[in-house]
């Protein structure tokens, strides 16, 4: 077993995920989460909603039907492969509410983090067919301190400083991020990455859901804001190494939160 890690393999898998389609869905996610776990990473990363879609409309019945299953199988495959798994997201049924939820797990196939989606993107009605989370979530991987937010929630600024005021040093961002506003994905997430000096991996899909073309374009983006690989339009999977030695060379650089001053324009 590894631990304390300071270099990390990560796999990221861009899904065309197929609208309501679930066993469709449930085959191709586990058939490219072996695919990538080939080249043995330390972590695989799935997008937002891979088992329903973003969203059909009968959400709830598929959500309810599916969820314990997404669930299962991802801690098998983790299990299995001996991966951690950024599970992206699934829409599941949680307290008889229908949720967006984030779900990792270690190499033991454990579930080790649940993030309910927070900011649901009221223009695509997506508060109207899903309950909102209420907590932040942070995970070990190999000795370092990660977050996940959903999609929407990358526009939220406060969220991802609240994580890194924890401690975190890696961001995962699933979603199902559609054009056109690509460079919207681009830039906040570059942001992110350097107003907090941590990795950022977004893992974005690909396809038509709804009428909704999403753009792809999955990414990493490093503590310095430098985008480390970055995917085109199209299923599939790319790989690249996070150097996390990194992180506290640029805070020490570029001591921002040593030097910051909330005292002075505290928002809570």
């Amino acid at each position: 077993m590894k631990f304390g890690l300071s270099t990390l393999k990560i796999a990221v898998i861009q899904m065309d995920v197929v609208l309501g389609e679930l066993d469709v869905n449930l085959k191709k996610m586990e058939r490219l989460v072996r695919e990538a776990a080939q080249s043995k990473p330390d972590v695989i990363v799935l997008p937002e909603t891979w088992n329903t879609g973003y969203f059909p409309k009968n959400l709830a019945e598929l959500a309810l039907s599916s969820g314990k299953e997404a669930t299962k199988k991802m801690g098998e495959l983790a299990k299995d492969l001996q991966i951690y798994l950024v599970g992206g997201s699934i829409s599941e049924v949680y307290k008889e509410q229908v949720v967006n939820t984030a779900k990792v797990f270690n190499r033991y196939g454990l579930e080790i983090a649940s993030y309910q989606k927070i900011h649901l993107f009221s223009p695509g009605e997506e508060n109207k067919f899903y309950t909102e989370g209420n907590k932040v979530v942070t995970f070990n991987i190999e000795g370092h301190l990660c977050g996940v937010i959903i999609c929407y929630d990358l526009r939220f600024p406060e969220l991802i400083r609240r994580l890194a005021l924890d401690g975190m040093e890696i961001l995962f961002v699933p979603a199902e991020w559609p054009h056109p506003r690509l460079e919207h994905w681009r830039i906040l997430q570059k942001a992110r990455a350097i107003e907090n000096q941590i990795y950022v991996i977004g893992c974005n899909g690909v396809g038509i859901g709804n009428g909704v073309k999403f753009c792809g374009h999955s990414s990493v983006i490093s503590p310095w804001g430098e985008i480390m690989r970055e995917a085109e339009e199209k299923e599939g999977i790319f790989q690249t190494e996070l150097e996390t030695d990194a992180i506290s060379e640029i805070r020490k650089k570029i001591p921002v939160f040593l030097d910051r001053r909330y005292s002075k324009y505290q928002l809570y």
